[in-house]
């Protein structure tokens, strides 16, 4: 058995509690689903991805979560806190904005991915948030 523990252990990357963070967070939004993409855990409301980790992807360091925001957050985000937020690569010219996982508190968090599931989630379906 500690030899099984061992080999779990080794396989286990180190953002992957971040990941699961992130995972319990937008799974608990209204239709929201996960898929693989890019080889990293996404999440989509109605086809269209409102949040996308990064586990140190192309060994970039960052162990992270991708999300779209309002005009002019981005930018505000990563002035206020460049430790916490960064502007991700093929995304970051959209708006989107990453966040480091390590970084950023639970309510902090949910906050955020609300946030992005709102910007993306069809507005017949934002009712459907606000009684959770």
């Amino acid at each position: 058995m500690k030899e099984e523990a061992k080999v779990k252990a080794a396989r286990t990357a180190p953002g992957d509690k971040h990941v699961e963070r992130v995972r319990r967070i937008c799974l608990s939004l209204p239709e929201a689903l996960e898929k693989l993409s890019h080889g990293e855990a996404t999440f989509f409301v109605r086809k269209k991805v409102f949040a996308m980790v990064s586990n140190n992807h192309h060994n970039d360091g960052h162990i992270a979560v991708w999300i779209p925001a309002a005009i002019g957050v981005q930018e505000a985000l990563i002035e206020a806190s460049p430790k916490k937020f960064y502007r991700p690569p093929y995304v970051g010219v959209k708006g989107w904005v990453g966040i480091e996982l390590p970084r950023v508190g639970e309510k902090e968090l949910a906050a955020h991915l609300r946030e992005a599931w709102k910007l993306i989630a069809p507005e017949k379906i934002h009712t459907t948030l606000d009684k959770q």
